[in-house]
């Protein structure tokens, strides 16, 4: 396997690194510990990508993309995360924007995509459904074509951000008969101010209300907000989740959280050292950083079979071990503060922030072993693709 280290390589660092660099300091501190000021923060970090044309680099070069090699892809996620920026809103520049510039009209492009793009438009996803989860093809939020407007009646849960979102893009169903259950169901893009629609939040464990539920009460959706062909919906949906999941590794966030939790260990002390000293966090930082190495040899060797045109397996083995090492970096912390990970509140001399934060943020993390495809699911992929079972 290649390494990456040619002159131009880090010339691509170097100007990658400036431009990150112009993300406000506070933004970046408030992404490295979990407290982003939502929309606020993603929106000024994302305009600011987009100014340079950093922020769509996976769309069509039309439409803002950038035509860069599979490892300059891989160097902007890790430069990405180890600069703690805040990733592109993953809703807008990993799902809907590929999925309108792929199977779009001209007018929904023109409308959508730069609006998309500069984050002026925040969209929320419309999949997931009380009874539609991971058998999504299950959903039952229903569209009927009455003249030039679908009337959309329906529920959809786990919405991730719907609070803030201007537009929902959203699977629906549109012909309850088909012989097949994803061959009934299209793909709608709703304006959340119409009226009928109904966001109701959900506590999470972290106290924190980042998913909703939404409701729809006849809703009408113009026609026109159909992409692609009626009853289509399914196979631009399996092209959408192919995009989400590119990210889900995050090589580069999880160096930087392991380098972190160092900092923050080698700050307490412990005996005549620091806990940084202890053997057994020493292995356990050690174990970490080894299988890290691994994840990102793995994300390579996939990304230059993708480049020689090879059809590759590894998406299902970076999504699990992505998964469980950002799991696991947020208990490091989480171990680190001890006790006072317990802590709501209290003098920063004595609860530093960090520490109160630690908890709701292994909390937060564990929800990345669901989104984009349950670490059970990717399991299962492994052993049917990669062993035949």
């Amino acid at each position: 396997m290649q390494t990456i280290s040619s002159a131009s390589d880090e010339d691509f660092r170097r100007t990658l690194r400036a431009v990150f660099n112009e993300v406000p300091e506070d933004i970046r501190e408030r992404f490295r510990t979990r407290t982003l000021r939502e929309p606020d923060d993603t929106v000024a970090s994302q305009r600011i990508l987009n100014a340079h044309g950093l922020a769509t680099p996976n769309w069509p070069q039309e439409w803002g993309g950038a035509s860069w090699t599979v490892r300059q892809q891989h160097i902007y996620l890790e430069e990405l995360g180890m600069a703690d920026v805040p990733e592109p809103l993953t809703f807008n520049v990993d799902m809907v924007g590929p999925v309108i510039a792929e199977f779009g009209s001209d007018e929904q492009k023109q409308r959508f995509l730069p609006a998309t793009a500069n984050l002026d438009i925040w969209w929320c996803q419309g999949f997931s459904e009380p009874e539609a989860g991971s058998d999504l093809a299950s959903l039952k939020t229903r569209a009927v074509r009455e003249g030039s407007h679908y009337i959309v009646n329906g529920q959809k849960t786990w919405t991730t951000l719907a609070q803030h979102a201007d537009w929902m893009f959203a699977l629906v169903r549109t012909d309850p008969y088909a012989p097949k259950r994803q061959a009934g169901i299209s793909f709608l893009l709703i304006d959340m101010t119409t009226p009928g629609i109904t966001v109701r939040p959900i506590e999470l464990l972290d106290g924190s209300c980042e998913v909703n539920e939404v409701f729809f009460s006849d809703v009408r959706v113009p026609a026109e907000n159909l992409v692609g062909q009626e009853n289509l919906g399914w196979s631009y949906a399996k092209f959408l989740l192919g995009h989400e999941r590119a990210r889900i590794a995050r090589v580069g966030q999880i160096r930087n959280s392991l380098a972190w939790a160092k900092s923050l260990a080698a700050g307490l002390a412990q005996g005549d050292g620091t806990l940084l000293d202890d053997p057994l966090l020493r292995a356990r930082v050690a174990e970490l950083e080894t299988e890290l190495l691994a994840l990102e040899a793995t994300q390579l060797r996939a990304m230059y079979e993708a480049e020689s045109g090879k059809a590759g397996r590894a998406g299902a083995i970076l999504k699990l071990r992505g998964s469980e090492l950002q799991e696991r970096t947020a208990e490091l912390v989480m171990d680190i503060a001890g006790p006072l990970s317990l802590a709501t509140d209290g003098p920063e001399q004595l609860v530093p922030q960090w520490a109160q934060r630690s908890l709701p943020l292994y909390l937060t993390e564990r929800r990345v072993g669901i989104y984009g495809g349950s670490d059970e699911v990717q399991r299962m992929v492994i052993a049917s693709q990669m062993f035949g079972l």
